[in-house]
C-alpha cells in the first residue's frame, strides 16, 4: 500500500477484515479516527490508520475492551501489560471452567441431589488449609479408639492430596470423590476396621512391631538405589548391580535376626530363591488384584489428585542382579 494514499471505508473494511459499520463505530468512538474525509463527508483512512484498525481487530478477538485498546494506541499501556492482564483473567476463567466441569461430571456420574451439588461446588473451592484439615480429621477418627503404631499413622497421613495451583478437571473430579469419601462416616469406620484388622491379626503384630518397622524403613532406603539403577539401565551383572544385590541380601537376611540368632544365611541358593520371589512380585504387579477396600480407593484417588502414579518397583531387574551375583554352579531352582 502507498503510505501517502488515502483509502475509502469500504476498501479499509476489506483490508482489515472488519465490517464497514465496525470501522465507522471505532471512528465514532475515537479509537481509530479517519485521516481525512471527502467534500461529501466520506471517510478516508491512511496506511497508519489501517494498521491500527488491524491491531484493534486482533485485540478485540482477545476480548480487550475499548478503554484498554485506547490506552495501548495512545501509548499509555504496552501490549505486554495488556497481555499480562488478559492472561491472568483467562487463567481465572479456566480455573472456574475446570471447577464447573468437575462438578458437572460428578453430577452425571452420581446422579447427585441439589444438596450434593452445593457441597461439591464448595469442595472444589476449598483452600489448601481446608483440604489439609479435612484429611487430618479423617485420620484422627480412623486412628481413634485403638492404638496403632505412631509410625504407621505417620505413613498413612503422609499420603495426602495436594492440588496444584492449576489443577486439571480430572484432578478436581478425583478430589471431589476423595473429599466425599473421607467425609463419609461409614467409610471412616470401614477404614478403621480394615487397618485395625491388618495391624492386630495374623502377622499384623509382627509386621507392625518396632523392629519390623525399622527394617521396612531400611528396606525402602535400599530399594531406592534399585529403582535408580533400573531407570538408568545399569546392567544387572555390572559391579554396581553386584553392589546393590549385596546390599539387598544383607538387608533381607537380617530382617529376622536377633541377638540369639544371626538370621538367614546369605547363600547362593538363597539368592536364587530371592530372585524367584522377585519374579513373582513382577507377575503380581502385572496382574494385581482388584482394589476393593475404601483405603485402597483412598490411595488411588490421592495419586490421581496429585497426578503422581506410584512408580513400579523393578522386580525383574533386581532378580537379574541377584542371579548374576550368585555363583554359576548353583542349580537354578526353576529347573
Amino acid at each position: 500500500m502507498d503510505r501517502n494514499e488515502l483509502y475509502a471505508i469500504g476498501d479499509v473494511a476489506r483490508r482489515t477484515g472488519l465490517s464497514v459499520s465496525a470501522v465507522r463505530y471505532y471512528g465514532d468512538a475515537g479509537v481509530v479516527t479517519p485521516a481525512a474525509s471527502t467534500p461529501a463527508g466520506h471517510r478516508l483512512y491512511d496506511v497508519s490508520a489501517i494498521a491500527r484498525l488491524e491491531l484493534v481487530r486482533t485485540l478485540r478477538e482477545l476480548d480487550a475492551g475499548l478503554d484498554e485498546i485506547r490506552r495501548v494506541l495512545a501509548g499509555e499501556a504496552t501490549l505486554a501489560e495488556l497481555a499480562a492482564t488478559h492472561l491472568a483473567l483467562l487463567e481465572r476463567q479456566e480455573a472456574r471452567l475446570r471447577s464447573r466441569r468437575a462438578v458437572l461430571s460428578a453430577i452425571l456420574r452420581q446422579g447427585s441431589t441439589a444438596e450434593q451439588v452445593t457441597l461439591m461446588h464448595r469442595l472444589v473451592g476449598m483452600s489448601d488449609e481446608e483440604r489439609d484439615r479435612l484429611i487430618d480429621e479423617f485420620w484422627a477418627e480412623v486412628s481413634a479408639g485403638w492404638d496403632p503404631p505412631e509410625r504407621m499413622v505417620e505413613w498413612w497421613r503422609a499420603a495426602r492430596p495436594e492440588l496444584p495451583d492449576h489443577p486439571t478437571a480430572a484432578q478436581l473430579e478425583a478430589w471431589i470423590e476423595l473429599a466425599e469419601l473421607v467425609r463419609d462416616a461409614e467409610v471412616r469406620q470401614a477404614v478403621r476396621s480394615e487397618l485395625h484388622e491388618v495391624c492386630t491379626t495374623g502377622a499384623g503384630p509382627l509386621m507392625t512391631s518396632s523392629p519390623m518397622l525399622d527394617a521396612l524403613e531400611e528396606g525402602a532406603a535400599i530399594g531406592q538405589p534399585v529403582m535408580d539403577a533400573a531407570r538408568e539401565q545399569v546392567p544387572p551383572d555390572s559391579p554396581r548391580g553386584r553392589e546393590i544385590a549385596d546390599r539387598w541380601m544383607e538387608w533381607l537376611t537380617g530382617i529376622f535376626a536377633t541377638p540369639d540368632s544371626p538370621g538367614i544365611p546369605d547363600t547362593p541358593e538363597f539368592r536364587i530363591q530371592a530372585a524367584d520371589q522377585m519374579l513373582k512380585g513382577a507377575q503380581w504387579d502385572r496382574t494385581p488384584p482388584e482394589q476393593e477396600g475404601p483405603y485402597d480407593r483412598y490411595l488411588e484417588l490421592v495419586a490421581m489428585v496429585n497426578d503422581a502414579p506410584p512408580e513400579q518397583f523393578p522386580y525383574e531387574w533386581l532378580a537379574a542382579a541377584l542371579r548374576a551375583s550368585a555363583p554359576t554352579e548353583v542349580t537354578d531352582s526353576r529347573c
